[in-house]
Formats: structure tokens, sequence, C-alpha cells
């Protein structure tokens, strides 16, 4: 330590800062766990990719450089950035108004990520994840922070916007590790190691870098951490020029030189000498607002190397007066001399610190020996864990500290190895020399940690998230999702959006997943936006589905559309989306109108004829099988499924409604499409449909024609009451009213006359429906369905003994009693055989009716079969 202000310090840590920080390097980092990825070429960016390293020093790196290297600015290439402005302001200001302006300020994310997805899908799946980023830091993020900071710390909007942030980062880490671990698996057949001499740590670390996985991982996950730390920060420099003086220790300087004035000594002992090494070596303390002014330099030190400012801490020592302290930070260089190997007559400056190892051993005992963020910073730049730990709050913090140890003692030990590394390094602590380090041991060591602040974190949905991504481990994160799925606790819905991308990028290239737990997230998301009235965005993701699964989910997604205007939309969407639309809709129909419990029985008790809610759902479901022409075929089928329930239970009306529905030349179109195809014979299954609904329309036709009977011969005119005829005008008016009702009844009793004609003819056009019967099938070469043909049979024995009895009656109150006895004659026939669909209680009460009829013609003159007596 006596010895810090004369010595040029080089640090490892920071050397791999430098070394490895190579935009070219480090931006095609691969993990040797991946599972190949097979035919990736597809997805990748066009115009090739940049070779693993160029030999290219980047002396005085900038931090920020690498940070835009790898973490493009979402604002970069955006010909109008008047958003952070005008645009953010006036946005922000409109969403104060809502009750929830965190959600209003969000809601566009969910339609903004499928159009992105759908846009890249078939294309380079890395120009997806700009766009997701773009979307996220423009659109949401921004606008949440101004409404934030406006508004106060609303609970909503803070945690929404934290949900965002989380996600903005995530994508960011998926980002730079899956370019890197798909490049890899296209370059794993044909890169071969070429072996370098290894004149100097440089180089070293160099192929250390270039063909291990590992270390290329591990420092991306530093450089995440870093670029998120700085993102935070801000303009953070700008907010400590106030102490930032070009003395340094001017308090105690200024003490110092009163006493040489004055002669006199202090009653406090402070330093007598102005070296660095002083406080230390004399074992005095500073001036107190000098100590309080390093105690703050050090926590924002240490802040800046925390976000990889490197740079910017060494220029904040420099304007503090502290050259010195900003030496001791610049120690990190690997040593490199290129002119050993360049064979040039002309030198070239040589990079790095030859004396790396006294400096590192320098640093590991700072860190022990310091304040609190001295020692953090000390820590850092030497690999010591323990003092390091000692300031990390958050689980970010410690993952960082974590992975930054990790690389700094994997590339110790590959220099050790080699024989390059310095004497004074195996001096260092034995737990640190011989540190077995992993991914998987860091994450163990975080779920042992004693700050419960970390220990909450560690369980957050989005940090367990980035630990599998880190870890490769997709079968662990699929777990995860599955638990999450199965809790009693919703989850977030931009949590949702997130893992259902996250899922399609996976598949997008080619990884093994739980096809199970993918189903679950899909599903979960889908029921989301169902819920959300998304209805635009719901087709295309039912589309990444499975098929039959696929099927049955937009099914019941369109069991809930009731707006008729928003039908065809919906199926338009489907049809794009990919989706088998005649199978869903199909399901649809067929899961409406399964939907009771009624059964094809004789109903001893009064039924309730009337159209009810249910009715009417399975009534409008049929619109789905109209939209489309090439659907008249399975509409017409549904259709008939549908009236032959309603028919059952005598809803007739209902029926009617049905039979409306389908349009009348869906026959006509159902044969011109089987004709386009060159088939000029109908498949049985659509001929008997065809044939199903003229039966129907038959019966419906005979009922109608019934009530419309009924309703005219219940509305008889009635009799005038004559007035007492004690005058001559009381006289002529009776007989007025006597001549209308007259005139009225022969009106009424010719159009009854006619009604009665019209329910006969109509009535025996069902019981004598041609080729067969009434609900008969022509062909049985069709695929024969069991349940359709006990309803067609069913309804038969339930219809035409119906109708038999309403005719019966009509006949028998027209006084037409020869023409009933007929009918006994039609339905003991053995050609129409109707007498079969007769219960034994139906004949004897038909036959009871019959009785009547022939003691009304045995009255009137006739034999009982209506003929007459001969003398």
């Amino acid at each position: 330590p006596d010895h810090i202000h004369t010595v040029t310090p080089s640090h490892l840590e920071a050397a791999h800062h430098h070394c490895l920080r190579f935009p070219t390097l480090t931006s095609s980092l691969s993990f040797s766990v991946t599972p190949r990825v097979p035919d990736v070429s597809s997805i990748l960016p066009p115009g090739g990719r940049t070779p693993r390293y160029t030999h290219t020093p980047r002396n005085n790196l900038d931090d920020s450089e690498w940070t835009t290297s790898i973490y493009t600015s979402p604002v970069m290439g955006l010909e109008n950035t008047s958003f952070f402005t005008n645009d953010i302001t006036n946005l922000s200001s409109a969403l104060l108004k809502e009750d929830d302006p965190g959600e209003a300020a969000a809601a566009s994310l969910f339609p903004d990520f499928l159009a992105s997805f759908l846009k890249h899908s078939s294309s380079a799946v890395f120009d997806l994840f700009v766009t997701y980023l773009l979307i996220m830091t423009i659109s949401q993020v921004d606008v949440l922070q101004s409404v934030v900071l406006r508004a106060g710390q609303n609970s909503k909007t803070a945690g929404v916007r934290w949900l965002l942030q989380q996600e903005n980062c995530s994508w960011r880490l998926i980002t730079s590790l899956y370019r890197d671990r798909v490049q890899l698996a296209l370059e794993d057949d044909i890169m071969i190691d070429i072996a370098v001499p290894s004149e100097s740590e440089k180089v070293v670390v160099e192929q250390l870098f270039q063909r291990d996985a590992v270390i290329r991982q591990s420092q991306l996950v530093v450089d995440w951490l870093e670029s998120i730390a700085k993102d935070q920060i801000g303009d953070f420099s700008d907010n400590i020029e106030y102490y930032a003086k070009n003395v340094c220790w001017e308090n105690t300087l200024h003490a110092l030189k009163l006493r040489r004035k004055s002669g006199t000594g202090f009653t406090v002992p402070l330093v007598t000498e102005l070296d660095p090494d002083a406080p230390l070596r004399q074992q005095r303390p500073l001036a107190d607002l000098d100590r309080e002014d390093d105690a703050r330099l050090m926590k924002n030190l240490f802040t800046l190397i925390r976000a990889g400012m490197t740079e910017e801490a060494q220029r904040l020592c420099k304007r503090c007066g502290q050259a010195w302290r900003a030496a001791t930070l610049e120690g990190w260089k690997l040593y490199h001399d290129p002119n050993l190997t360049s064979g040039s007559i002309e030198l070239q400056p040589v990079e790095g610190n030859p004396q790396r190892g006294i400096w590192k051993a320098c640093c590991w005992r700072m860190a022990e020996e310091l304040n609190r963020y001295e020692r953090a910073i000390y820590a850092s730049l030497s690999g010591n864990l323990k003092p390091l730990l000692a300031v990390c709050e958050s689980w970010e913090d410690c993952v960082w500290a974590y992975f930054r140890v990790m690389v700094d003692s994997l590339v110790e030990k590959d220099l050790m190895s080699s024989g390059m590394a310095h004497q004074e390094v195996e001096t260092l602590s034995r737990e640190y020399l011989e540190a077995n380090w992993t991914m998987e041991k860091v994450f163990e060591e975080l779920q042992a940690s004693e700050s419960k602040r970390v220990l909450e974190e560690t369980k957050e949905h989005y940090h367990v998230i980035q630990k599998f991504v880190i870890l490769g481990d997709l079968d662990g994160l699929m777990e995860e999702f599955s638990d999450w799925l199965t809790a009693s606790k919703p989850l977030p819905s931009h949590l949702l959006r997130f893992m259902t991308h996250l899922l399609l990028f996976f598949r997008s290239l080619g990884l093994a997943l739980k096809e199970e737990v993918c189903v679950d997230v899909l599903k979960a998301y889908i029921s989301f936006l169902i819920r959300d009235q998304q209805t635009d965005l719901v087709a295309s993701y039912v589309g990444q589905l499975p098929a039959e699964i696929a099927t049955a989910q937009y099914g019941a997604f369109l069991e809930t559309v009731t707006q008729p205007e928003l039908r065809p939309q919906c199926l338009r969407l489907a049809t794009d989306a990919g989706l088998d639309v005649a199978a869903i809709t199909k399901l649809v129909v067929e899961t409406v109108r399964e939907r009771d419990d009624a059964e094809f029985t004789h109903h001893n008790q009064t039924l309730e004829t009337g159209t009810t809610k249910d009715d009417q759902r399975k009534i409008d479901v049929i619109d789905w099988l109209l939209f489309d022409p090439a659907h008249r075929a399975e509409a017409l089928k549904q259709s008939n499924a549908i009236m032959r329930k309603f028919l059952a239970l005598q809803k007739h009306d209902a029926a009617k409604a049905v039979f409306s529905k389908v349009p009348e030349d869906s026959m006509k179109e159902i044969c011109s499409q089987w004709a386009g195809i060159g088939q000029t014979t109908l498949p049985a299954e659509d001929d008997n449909a065809i044939r199903e609904h003229l039966c129907i329309r038959a019966y419906l036709e005979a009922h109608e024609a019934f009530t419309d009977w009924f309703s005219h011969s219940s509305s008889a005119p009635q009799k005038p009451i004559p007035a007492p005829e004690a005058k001559f005008t009381e006289r002529v008016a009776n007989e007025m009213r006597e001549k209308e009702y007259q005139a009225s009844l022969s009106a009424w009793s010719c159009r009854l006359d006619v009604l009665t004609e019209d329910v006969k003819e109509r009535i025996y056009n069902v019981l004598l429906f041609v080729d067969g019967g009434w609900m008969v099938d022509n062909r049985e070469d069709s695929e024969q369905e069991t349940e359709r043909s006990h309803q067609m049979a069913a309804l038969r024995s339930l219809c035409l003994p119906r109708l038999s009895f309403l005719l019966l009656s009509v006949l028998q109150s027209s006084s037409r009693h020869q023409e009933a006895l007929r009918l006994a004659d039609i339905i003991s026939s053995d050609q129409h055989r109707l007498y079969q669909v007769f219960s034994k209680e139906e004949l004897r009460r038909f036959l009871q009716k019959l009785r009547e009829s022939s003691l009304s013609l045995l009255d009137h003159g006739f034999d009982p079969l209506g003929y007459e007596l001969q003398p």
C-alpha cells in the first residue's frame, strides 16, 4: 500500500473487460450445452456475420461503446425521435386522466407484439428481438416513466412499469445469449482452433474466449447486468459535480497550512503528509469533511464500476484531484508486446501492465483493509468475492458479483495453466485459487444468500426466467411455467405475453420443448385475450397450437362471440392464421346444439313450447356455417339436427327460425359445388341431408297450415242478438245485422273450406312422403350415423301420429266424416305402413275417434263406412 501512488497497476478483471469486450468477439458467444439448431441459417440476419475475433486492440476502451455494440439503442435509426419530447408529454398527460394509466399505456403492447411476430416469423428471428425492444422502450417504458414522475408512485402504474422494465431486460439477455448460441451451432462443424504461440497474456485470454463458450456466456451476463445498471443511473456523473474539486483533500490541506502558519497543534490529530498512503501509513485521519467526501466518492465510484463505466470512474477520480486512484483502476489491462511477433522494424506501443501480478495482489489486500465501498471497488478488480457481496443489495447485484468473480477466476486459472501467470497471484487466497465456479454453482449460492431481499427477488418470475435462460435449462424453465400456471394466483397479463413469445422464439429455433407446457401457456394467454376482448389477436395465437387443440380452442372462443358483426371477421382471421375453419364452425354448432338433456321420446306432461334463450343460441349458432358458401352442405346437416330436436319438443317456432336461416339456394349451391369438381352424383350424405331438409319443410308447412286453420275456425262470426221489434226502425236494423252476419258467415265458411283443403293436402304430403316415407333416407350407401338414424325413427313415431290426429280433428270438425274414415285406410295400408309408427294406445284412441265419425254417418243415413244404404 505504501507504493500504490508510484506503481502502475494492472488489473485482471478489467483486463477481461478490455479483452473480452471486443464487439466482434463477445457478440458471437455460444453455449456448449445448447442443442444443435437444425437449419438456422434461414433465421439469421442477412449479410452473414462478423468473424469470431479480429485482432484490433481497443485502447482506452469506453464502456458505452461496448454496451452500444451489443444493445443497439432502440432510438437509433428512427427518422423522427420527437416522441421523446412532445409526444411523451402529451400522451402522459392524457394517461393521467385514466383510472389505471399503467394498463392504459401498456395496452398497445399486445397487438404490437403480435404484429411484430407475424412480420418476422419467417425472416431473421433476431430482427424480431430488435422490434420487441423498440416497442418496449419507445412505446411503453418511457411513457410510463413520464406518467410515474408526473402522477407519483401510483402502485398500479409503477407495477406495470416494473414488469415492462424486467421484460425489456430479459429480451436483451436472450438476444445476446442466443445470438451466439445459434451462431455457434452453425459454425460448430467448420470452426477449427488455430494454435497461436502464447507470447503474451492477452493472446492466451483471447484464445480462451475463442474456444470456451461458458466463459463467454458468463462475460455476456456481466455485461448485460452492467448495461442495466448503466441505464438506471442515467446522468449520474452530472449529479456529483458539486464536490468534484481539482485539489485532493482540500480541507485537510487547508488545516495543515493553517497549522504551519500558526505553529500550533490541533486537538484532533490529522495526517501530516498528503500522499495517498499517508492515512494508512501514519494511522491518522483526514479532516471530517474530506472523509465524508471520500466516502461519497467511493460509493459513486463503485456505482460507476457496477455499471461497467470504468473510464468514467477514472475521469471522476482525476477531476477530484485523485489521479493516483484513477491509476489503480487502470492496471487491469493484460500485457501484450506486439513487437515480439510483428517482424516490423518500426516499434509499436506495448499494451497492458507487465506487473499485473503485483497490482492484483495489492488490490486483494486493499479489499480487506479499507472502508466498505473502497473494499468493494478493489474486490471487484481482484476477484475477491466476500467484500464485493457485502455491498450488493439486489439480485442483479449479487449475480453480477458472482459472475464477475467467476470470469476472473477462470481466466486466471487458464493463465496459470499456460505458464503466463505472475508469481504474486499464487499468494492469493486458496479459496480463490481452488474455486471451481460454474453457472449452476452461482445460482446455488444465491439460493443460500443471507439477504432476505435477495432471497425474495430470487423467486420473482422474471429473475427465474433469466436464471434458466442463462443456464440454458429449458426443461427447468418449462417446469417453472407449469407451476406458475397451476398456482392459485393469476399471472400478470404482460408476463403471460412474454412467456408466450419466449416459447414461440424457442420453437422457431427448433429447440426441444415440453409440448404440453407450451400448449398450456398458449391457452392461458389466449384465455386472457378472450377475457380482455382482444378478439383480433386470438386466431394467430390459436394457430400456434396443434391442429386438434387449435380447433377446440378457437371453437370455444367463437361461442363467446355474440355480436353478429364480429363473426365474419373472426372467421377471416382464422383463415389467415391457417386454422381449419370448416372443422371449427362444425364443432361450434355441434357443441351448442348438444348442450341439453332433452330426449326423443313421448312426453306425457305439458311441454313448454316457447323459444328460450338456450333455444335462441342454437338458432343463432347456425350463422357460423353460412358465411362461406363452401360450408352449405354442413349448414344443411347441422340445421337439420337442430330442427330434429325442436320438432321432438314441439317447438315449432324455433324450428321455423332455424329453417329460415338456411338460404333458399343451399341445395342448388351444393349441387353446383360437386358439379364444379366434375361429380354428377351427390354423395349419399349430402343427398340424404337434402331429402331430410325437404321432409322438415313439409312438416313445418303442414303444421303452419293447421295453425292457420285452427286460428280461422276459432274466429267464426258471432250471430247478432235481435233487438225487441217495438218499432219499425229496430226491425230494419235487425234485418241489416242479420244480412251482414250471413255475408260474414258465408265468407268465413268459404275461407274455412279453403284452409281445410290446404291443411289436408299438406298433412298428406307428410304422411305420404314420396320415395319411402317421411324422415326415411333414400340412399343407404352413406356412412351410418347411429344417433341420426335413431332421431329420425323417433321423429316418425312422434310426429306422424300427431299429424294424423290433427288431420282427423280437422276433418271431423268440418263434418267430413267419410274422408276421416279414408284416413284409416291410408294408415292401415301395407304400402305406407304408417300403422307401425303408432303405439297401441295411439291406435286405440284413433279408432275411438273413428267410431265417432261412424256414429255421425249412421245418424245421417249412411252406413258406418260412409256409403249410402241400399234399400
